[in-house]
C-alpha cells in the first residue's frame, strides 16, 4: 500500500514523502493516527499543493523548536526512586515520568519525542535527547537517586 506522510514518522519518512508500507501498518496505524493517508491521484496533486505550505510551516516549526532547545538545555530532571540491593531500582524511569515532570515545569513535549533506547533501571546522571525538529535536538540532564526510606529520614531516638 502506498501512502502520502502527513507528519514526520521515524524510521519510515518525513511530511509529504510517498512510501510504501504493508497493508496492515497503513491500515490500522498511520491512516486512523491521522499520521497519512492513501496515495490516490487526487491526493497526489493535493499534496504537492500542500508541499509549498508545508515548507513554510518547517521553518516555523525549526525556528520555535531551536528556541526551546535552548531553554531546555538549563533543565536538570531530578527522579527519586526507591531502590533494592546493589542500587537497582525497583521500576524504571520511563519517557513518560520525563514528559511528566517537564510538564510540570511548563515546557509540553510529546513523550514520543523524548529518546530513550530503555527505560532507565540504575541509579546515576543520564543525557537524554528530545528530537524537537527533524533537525533539532536539544539534550536534558536527568539524576536518579534513591529515596530515602522512613528509617533512614526520621531517626529513632
Amino acid at each position: 500500500m502506498e501512502v502520502i506522510l502527513k507528519e514526520d514518522v521515524n524510521k519510515l519518512g518525513h511530511r509529504g514523502d510517498v512510501v510504501k508500507v504493508a497493508d496492515g501498518y497503513g491500515r490500522n496505524y498511520l491512516l486512523p493516527g491521522k499520521l497519512a493517508i492513501e496515495a490516490t491521484l487526487a491526493n497526489r496533486a493535493v499534496i504537492e499543493q500542500m508541499k509549498g505550505s508545508a515548507i513554510r510551516k518547517s521553518a516555523k516549526e525549526k525556528a520555535a523548536a531551536e528556541t526551546l532547545a535552548t531553554s531546555l538545555a538549563h533543565v536538570e530532571l531530578t527522579f527519586e526512586r526507591k531502590t533494592g540491593e546493589n542500587d537497582h531500582l525497583f521500576g524504571s524511569v520511563t519517557s513518560g515520568d520525563i514528559a511528566h515532570q517537564l510538564e510540570l515545569q511548563g515546557y509540553t513535549i510529546d513523550r514520543r519525542k523524548i529518546s530513550l533506547e530503555d527505560p532507565l533501571k540504575s541509579l546515576g546522571e543520564y543525557h537524554v535527547p528530545i528530537k524537537l525538529h527533524r533537525e533539532v535536538t536539544s539534550h536534558i540532564k536527568v539524576t536518579v537517586k534513591a529515596e530515602e526510606s522512613e528509617t533512614e529520614a526520621a531517626p529513632v531516638a
